[in-house]
C-alpha cells in the first residue's frame, strides 16, 4: 500500500506573527494516522520557525527549492545541507515557476533531486504542462520528457523520491483538471515510473494543479493519486487541514 501525502507549498507568502498562528492551527488540528502524512514547505527564512512549531508532531516540514551545489561560491543559493540542518524532510524540486522564471532546465532539476537525497531528503519533483502545451496536444510529450531526465539522473534512487503533477494552466487560475484529466496523467507517469524501475510503481504520485477542500475527496479518489500539493489552500489552516483529511 502506498499511502497518502498532503504537502502545503506556502510560495512567497507568511511573517513570523501569522506563521505561529498557523503553524499552531496544523498541529492542534492534525494527529499521526497510519498511511496518511502531511507536511509543510516554507520559505528559507522560516524553516527555523516551521522546526521549532512542529518537532514533536505528526506534521513533517521541508523547503521549496535548494542548490544543487554542496557548498561554495554560490552567492544567494542554499544547499541541501543547510536545508537538512533544519530537519526538513522534503525539498520540491522543479516546481512550475521556478521553471518559467527561472530558466531550470529538466537536467538542472534533475541535478536538484539527487543533491536533495544526497542530504538526506526526499525531493518532490514537479512535472507539468502548460495550456499551450496541453492544447497542442504535448502533455504526454512534456511531462514524459521532464520524468525520464530525473529518472536517467538517479538510476535506482528513483524509487525514493515524490512526483508532483501539477498542470501549469490550472495554478491560480481557478481552473482545476477534473478528476478524470488528472487520473489520465497520473496513470501515466506511474507507468513510466514502472518501466523505468518495477520498485518505482509505488512512488507517491501528487496531484498539485489548484487543490482545494471542495475538490480534493474526489481527487484523491482517483487509483493512481495519492495526494497533493497544496498552493494557496496550504495558508488557511482550517482549509488545508480539510484537504489534509479528505
Amino acid at each position: 500500500m502506498r499511502g497518502k501525502l498532503v504537502v502545503g507549498n506556502w510560495k512567497m507568502n507568511g511573517g513570523l506573527r501569522q506563521n505561529d498562528a498557523l503553524l499552531a492551527d496544523l498541529r492542534a488540528g492534525w494527529t499521526k494516522q497510519d498511511g496518511r502524512a502531511v507536511a509543510v514547505c516554507v520559505p528559507y527564512p522560516y524553516l527555523w520557525q516551521a522546526q521549532a512549531a512542529l518537532s514533536g508532531s505528526a506534521i513533517a516540514w521541508g523547503a521549496q527549492d535548494l542548490s544543487e551545489h554542496a557548498g561554495g561560491a554560490f552567492t544567494g543559493d542554499v544547499s541541501p545541507k543547510m536545508v537538512a540542518e533544519f530537519g526538513c524532510s522534503y525539498a520540491i524540486v522543479g516546481h512550475s515557476e521556478r521553471r518559467a522564471m527561472h530558466g531550470e532546465s529538466d537536467e538542472l532539476v534533475a541535478q536538484k533531486a539527487a543533491a536533495a537525497l544526497a542530504a538526506g531528503l526526499k525531493p518532490i519533483v514537479c512535472v507539468g504542462e502548460t495550456l499551450a502545451e496541453r492544447d497542442a496536444g504535448q502533455t504526454e510529450t512534456v511531462v514524459l520528457r521532464q520524468l525520464d531526465a530525473v529518472a536517467s539522473g538517479l538510476g535506482p534512487k528513483l524509487v525514493e523520491v515524490v512526483v508532483a503533477y501539477e498542470p501549469v494552466w490550472a495554478i491560480g487560475t481557478g481552473r482545476t483538471a477534473t478528476p478524470e484529466q488528472a487520473q489520465a496523467v497520473h496513470r501515466l507517469l506511474r507507468q513510466r515510473l514502472r518501466k523505468a524501475d518495477p520498485a518505482a510503481g509505488n512512488v507517491l504520485l501528487l496531484y498539485g494543479g489548484s487543490v482545494k477542500a471542495d475538490n480534493a475527496r474526489a481527487l484523491f479518489a482517483s487509483p493512481d493519486i495519492d495526494g497533493g500539493l497544496v498552493g494557496g489552500a496550504s495558508l488557511n489552516a482550517t482549509e488545508f487541514l480539510t484537504i489534509a483529511h479528505a
